[in-house]
């Protein structure tokens, strides 16, 4: 597993790491994600962690020296959608270059792996489809800074729609989700050449106990939680009516689990993972605030650069396909949450 000494990763490991022959994780432990190089309490106590950069050819030759892998859950990213406007080499690096080189090394042994299970985002899709009030249908793109700075935070007369990976067309409009999708295409190239199954995962905006509290891009629920615990007003973006799919870990992991233990029948697969249902920025900003006796959230007009207005998910399809539905609800998580994080700051 890579990056599984991560968020997500150690969540999953946890599930079914001890149902493995062998489970051989590869992380960096970069300091935005983990202030301390040590291995993370959270990781399962049999996984074996081998501190080292995906991106590297000496990190396979070297692990693959003794590993074959059947199943290799792909999840090393950088994942900050703002922070790879600014960034662009250091996650096209990671992301696109860590997958190249973890797929150069299975070449240069002769190995194949049986599946892969591939962390994907919700971030491909950019602003998905509108719909007109005809009832037609559209994909926007992306948001101008022209468009942002007049404050048009929607495009006029038509609505969003959930994504969905069977009728949804990729549109990345941030570096970060131009990654993402290269990621995708890469490893369905390279598994349909070799005979390998492949699944994607679509993760919505993943969420929960666990979640780095340091790193500046690890989530907004995050960010928001520490604000509103400290009695300070949470400062929302744009009008506040930004809306996202908020899906709690433990459902992800599940997801994850899922469709490693069970894997599809088809050789390459995509799923749509969250919790289906769009919540607002304000609204996530305002349970946050009752929740902690905080004030009242304020809209800053502020926006950034290359964010999407609206991003949730249709999962009738995972529902249908997978051993797995959210469990989750957003009170539920939240609270979850916030008493990790009294436990842990």
């Amino acid at each position: 597993m890579t990056g599984g000494a991560g968020f997500i990763g150690t969540s999953v490991s946890r599930l079914i790491a001890e149902r493995a022959e062998r489970w051989v994780v590869v992380d960096n432990l970069h300091p935005q994600v983990h202030p301390e190089p040590v291995r993370p309490a959270s990781l399962a106590g049999s996984a074996e962690l081998v501190v080292a950069d995906v991106a590297r050819a000496a990190t396979w030759d070297e692990l693959l020296a003794h590993v074959r892998p059947d199943t290799v859950i792909h999840l090393a990213a950088e994942t900050g959608t703002g922070q790879s406007l600014h960034q662009a080499t250091r996650h096209a690096e990671v992301n696109v270059v860590g997958t190249t080189a973890m797929l150069d090394g299975f070449s240069r042994v002769g190995h194949v792996p049986a599946h892969f299970v591939f962390s994907g985002s919700r971030a491909v899709y950019g602003e998905g489809e509108w719909q007109r009030a005809d009832g037609s249908t559209f994909r926007p793109g992306q948001r101008s800074h022209a468009q942002l700075v007049s404050g048009q935070w929607d495009f006029p007369g038509a609505v969003s729609l959930p994504s969905a990976a069977a009728r949804t067309w990729p549109s990345p409009t941030s570096i970060y989700g131009a990654t993402k999708l290269a990621q995708e295409q890469i490893l369905a190239a390279w598994s349909g050449a070799h005979g390998s199954k492949l699944s994607v995962l679509r993760f919505q905006n993943v969420y929960g106990a666990g979640q780095s509290l340091s790193n500046p891009y690890t989530g907004i629920v995050s960010l928001f939680s520490q604000l509103a615990r400290r009695g300070e007003s949470i400062p929302v973006y744009e009008d506040g009516l930004i809306t996202r799919d908020f899906v709690y870990i433990h459902d992800v992991a599940a997801a994850v689990a899922a469709v490693t233990v069970n894997p599809p029948e088809a050789p390459a697969s995509c799923f749509d993972i969250g919790s289906g249902v769009a919540t607002t920025i304000l609204e996530l900003a305002r349970k946050l605030a009752e929740y902690h006796g905080a004030p009242a959230p304020h809209i800053t007009g502020a926006f950034r650069d290359g964010d999407v207005r609206h991003a949730s998910c249709d999962i009738d399809d995972s529902l249908a396909a997978l051993d797995w539905r959210p469990e989750w609800s957003l009170d539920r998580g939240i609270a979850d949450l916030q008493e990790w994080i009294e436990q842990t700051l």
